[in-house]
């Protein structure tokens, strides 16, 4: 049976710049913890062929047809949560495209449910229900040890899928069910035990680069501009606007007509801008390349 030693998780272990964290007056709980935070970024750049690594990872699988699923539990699970949810506004990606699998359910999203991290069976039949071969599945354990996200990993693994794992202690024994270990050292919390802290930046930082990095690959992103949003809300519609007129070089009340030709999607009213195409031409070119903006506008 798999019985870590809790004791000795880099997670457990005691600050000792945060000893005095309860006689500190507010001023001082502040600075310490911005001090704390600022070697975060740092212990996450120094794990940059990692991510890289899965970057690489994840962008493939999507190319060839797999979807990206992130298990966690607690804070970790919730982190996952929140990156699933933020890839279909950012780069119009359907729902199943990228998921998440939270220990407890959706219910443990909004109120915390503790001992579900501990449910191993539940993990593994909630990847048997939805992932398949091609699928990648990223596991997100703080403490590396987390035995939710051990039976999710090694399901994912007898369904033929790749996997990753987000932890913050390099010497995980969930790292053998992993393609890819990404395990910054962000040192101890300043409240002891408590990951929602610096493990859980570190945790955001990581799942940011992941996703962006990946639908930058597959040729959602021209530039640096989010040509692939979803104009849902006036400040999407009036960025949108924007993207088109700037990057298809023509008026506001040009790009406005463009935009509404191309039903609402930017990519198209871009390129039907630049290269003087129909909507539906400029759609077929696009598929045509991929979905890659740059592609249409350099050939």
């Amino acid at each position: 049976m798999f019985r870590p030693r809790y004791g000795a998780l880099p997670t457990e272990q005691p600050n000792p710049r945060s000893r005095r964290l309860d006689s500190l007056a507010p001023v001082e709980i502040v600075s310490l913890m911005n001090r704390e935070d600022r070697g975060v970024a740092v212990a996450v750049g120094r794990v940059g062929r990692e991510i890289a690594r899965a970057v690489t990872l994840v962008a493939g699988a999507l190319q060839s047809g797999g979807r990206l699923f992130f298990v966690g539990a607690g804070t970790s699970g919730r982190l996952g949560v929140l990156e699933a949810a933020e890839c279909p506004p950012t780069f119009n990606t359907p729902p199943s495209l990228v998921q998440a699998i939270m220990a407890g359910g959706r219910d443990s999203v909004f109120r915390s449910r503790e001992g579900a991290e501990d449910r191993a069976g539940q993990g593994k039949r909630a990847v048997a229900r939805r992932v398949r071969a091609g699928d990648v599945v990223v596991g997100i354990a703080a403490s590396g040890v987390t035995p939710f996200v051990r039976a999710a990993l090694a399901e994912a693994r007898r369904r033929r899928g790749r996997t990753v794992l987000v932890a913050m202690d390099r010497r995980s024994p969930l790292g053998r069910l992993a393609d890819v270990v990404i395990a910054p050292r962000v040192g101890p919390e300043v409240l002891t035990g408590s990951t929602r802290l610096k493990a859980g930046t570190a945790t955001k930082l990581i799942l940011n680069v992941l996703t962006t990095a990946a639908f930058v690959r597959l040729g959602k992103v021209y530039g640096n501009w989010m040509v692939d949003l979803q104009p849902r809300s006036r400040k999407l519609r009036a960025r949108a606007e924007r993207l088109v007129q700037i990057l298809g070089k023509v008026s506001r009340a040009r790009a406005r007509r463009h935009l509404r030709a191309a039903g609402g999607h930017a990519k198209v009213a871009i390129v039907m801008a630049r290269r003087n195409l129909s909507a539906r031409a400029a759609s077929r070119l696009l598929r045509e390349a991929g979905g890659s903006l740059r592609r249409c506008l350099d050939a």
